[in-house]
């Protein structure tokens, strides 16, 4: 197969790409102070032939972590760490988008270096959801997620400026995108999901309340980058970390809407079977989303391959896909579809922390031919 659709330009708002094949952001752990350095600059840069490249996500706050290891942009130490990650990245010839998180309930104490609670829309504990720790000993691991306490009314707007502030610097270390995470059961979609909010104030109850913080946070990063440059994650019908939630898809079709209005430049759709879940999306349920959603472009991600990819563009239900596993393993993934060559297999046991080895060692297929 020639992907030509795939292979092919688009324009995501302000940014044009040189294809439709999207690096999907990948949490690695190889961050222990928070700042990226040169070892991100070396793997991101490897991986510029993407249309787009999603950064891993990147904590907003102190408050927001619920991992170590994980980068940050709360600092200018952060922030500085995170331009010499553009730059490199821009030199190689590639466009980079920054993923901003804020992991409300899926949290710890420990994580925290004043012991704070994880905020999350109400306290309730995800079940079976975990945090990644480091405990007194120096070692590290997993350790069930805290119950974390409701954030209060007047909180919120704290967090909508947390957002704001990391907006501000991600526009000053030269990104050319911003997406805003409200996926993967973290703390905008705890808000969208019935069964993660029970509040009874204006971010509970209706659809319209229970939305009205993750648009909040998109109308504070529009103001910082413009409308034309934020994406933003979802991932309806997802079911992890304990989320559960009555209206996935009447949230899913008032965020597409409510998206739409504010001109942002895409919506990157998180598929369910993402986590290994039996729930699949159906092509009816992208049409849907593709008519609410129509002046952006529209991004799926889950178990792709360069033919379904490419069969999604073609019959109109998106504007491209992104990419996780295969771009562990083949920084020149694109070059191996236009090469119709054989793909990288990526090595589990070195997808989270450690060092060079599985991260920025995989062999392009002129290294190969070497």
């Amino acid at each position: 197969m020639s992907f030509e659709k795939l292979l092919s330009p688009v324009t995501f708002g302000a940014v044009e790409l040189p294809n439709r094949v999207i690096m999907a952001p990948l949490t690695r752990s190889r961050t222990p102070d928070q700042v990226p350095g040169p070892m991100q600059q070396t793997y991101y840069a490897q991986r510029a032939g993407a249309g787009l490249i999603i950064s891993e996500a990147t904590n907003i706050s102190e408050g927001a972590r619920g991992y170590v290891y994980t980068p940050s942009i709360f600092t200018d130490e952060q922030e500085a760490g995170w331009k010499g990650v553009v730059d490199a990245v821009h030199d190689a010839g590639g466009r980079m988008c920054l993923q901003l998180w804020h992991v409300g309930r899926v949290g710890h104490e420990m994580v925290h270096p004043d012991g704070r609670k994880p905020v999350a829309p109400s306290a309730i504990r995800g079940e079976g959801a975990q945090s990644f720790v480091e405990f007194e000993d120096g070692s590290n691991g997993l350790q069930d997620s805290s119950t974390p306490r409701a954030l209060e009314t007047k909180e919120i707007p704290d967090v909508v400026d947390e957002y704001r502030q990391a907006a501000i610097r991600a526009k000053r270390a030269g990104f050319d995108l911003v997406e805003v995470h409200a996926a993967n059961a973290y703390l905008l979609q705890q808000f969208m999901a019935t069964g993660s909010n029970t509040r009874t104030d204006a971010y509970g109850g209706s659809i319209e309340n229970r939305a009205r913080l993750p648009l909040e946070v998109v109308d504070a990063v529009c103001e910082v980058m413009g409308a034309d440059r934020v994406g933003i994650r979802l991932s309806p019908f997802i079911e992890i970390f304990g989320l559960t939630d009555d209206e996935p898809k009447a949230m899913a079709f008032y965020m597409a809407e409510q998206l739409n209005e504010r001109g942002l430049a895409y919506l990157h759709v998180n598929e369910p079977d993402w986590a290994g879940g039996d729930i699949k999306l159906t092509d009816e349920f992208r049409h849907a989303i593709r008519e609410r959603f129509c002046d952006g472009a529209l991004i799926f991600c889950g178990h792709y391959t360069a033919e379904r990819a490419e069969a999604l563009i073609e019959n109109g239900y998106g504007d491209g896909a992104a990419f996780g596993r295969p771009y562990i393993a083949n920084p020149d993934l694109v070059e191996r579809f236009r090469q119709n060559a054989e793909l990288n297999k990526p090595d589990e046991s070195t997808y989270y922390g450690g060092d060079e080895t599985g991260y920025t060692d995989y062999p392009t297929l002129a290294e190969q031919k070497a």
